[in-house]
């Protein structure tokens, strides 16, 4: 639904731009079919995610929906930034005022931002139900399903884009001064490069691979460490291998004495407490070791370490 409103609002301004001229429906109109082309792309990413693992790709999938968030930073920085960009240093360079259906791109964008205020409102309200006590800044930074943040960047930089516009269609109205019109143009291009370089550098984080949390650390270490026959966690590395998919690898600390049998019962109580403490804990690796203080090395993601 939100993807034929999206194509529907486009046509709406090509046809305000084909009637009035404005550089700044042009724009909208371009940002519009950009943001329906995102989201076909994270509607496709996230259902090749969704197929099982097979010999070639024994991790599965779940790195597409990654893959596919970063092609939309792509068509947002190229399709919707440039272009507009591309638009504003054309109409700077011959303004030409609005002179005819005066009345159309102001309509056309009140409604438009109406529209986007209510996707906007629903964007919020989604993410404030994964995003915890996180401020917003947090939220984009640290979530590993891009899906979200995606969405709500996207929904801001549309807002606050139509309203660019609205600025320099009315000012060009008011003035008959065409300059408005390519100074809200270039405003709209500036806002999407920013919105596609903040999304493609978050994405890559994501895409080279991410650790899991601090709190799911935390849970997997006291996880571990509950276990009878473990005396300690030694060291451990998490990776997200998809929003929902987390690779947990770690050597653990036994006593010496213990049989194989007693060594094994211990993995497996580890295992069994790890997916009950953290359920997107999908693959674990446990290797039993003993400990040696003498050859310690710094943790990452905070845990002990020593081999």
């Amino acid at each position: 639904m939100a993807l034929c409103a999206n194509l529907g609002i486009a046509a709406t301004k090509f046809v305000a731009y084909a009637l009035t001229g404005s550089s700044s429906m042009l724009a909208e109109g371009i940002h519009s079919v950009a943001d329906s082309s995102n989201q076909g792309l994270l509607l496709l990413g996230g259902k090749r995610a969704r197929r099982g693992a097979t010999e070639e790709h024994p991790f599965g999938y779940g790195r597409e929906r990654y893959v596919y968030s970063f092609m939309v930073a792509i068509v947002l920085f190229s399709l919707g930034g440039l272009f507009a960009l591309y638009e504003a240093w054309h109409k700077l360079s011959h303004p030409e005022p609005i002179t005819s259906w005066q009345w159309v791109p102001v309509t056309v964008l009140v409604i438009a931002i109406a529209l986007e205020s209510s996707a906007m409102r629903t964007a919020i309200k989604e993410s404030n139900a994964v995003r915890g006590k996180a401020s917003w800044v947090q939220f984009i930074r640290r979530s590993k399903s891009p899906e979200l943040p995606v969405i709500l960047l996207e929904d801001a930089g549309a807002l606050v884009g139509l309203v660019f516009a609205l600025v320099g269609v009315s000012l060009t109205l008011v003035t008959g001064d065409g300059v408005w019109d390519g100074l809200g143009t270039a405003a709209i291009g500036v806002l999407l490069v920013i919105i596609a370089i903040v999304l493609a550098v978050e994405v890559k984080s994501l895409l080279i691979g991410e650790s899991a949390t601090s709190e799911n650390v935390r849970s997997i270490r006291e996880a571990i460490e509950s276990v009878e026959d473990v005396e300690r966690l030694i060291h451990m590395r998490t990776q997200h291998i998809g929003p929902e998919e987390l690779l947990v690898a770690a050597k653990i600390a036994v006593d010496a004495r213990d049989d194989a049998e007693r060594v094994t019962r211990a993995i497996d109580e580890a295992e069994n407490r790890i997916r009950a403490a953290v359920p997107i804990a999908t693959l674990i690796y446990l290797e039993p070791d003993l400990f040696r203080a003498d050859r310690a090395e710094p943790a990452a993601s905070g845990t002990p370490t020593g081999e």
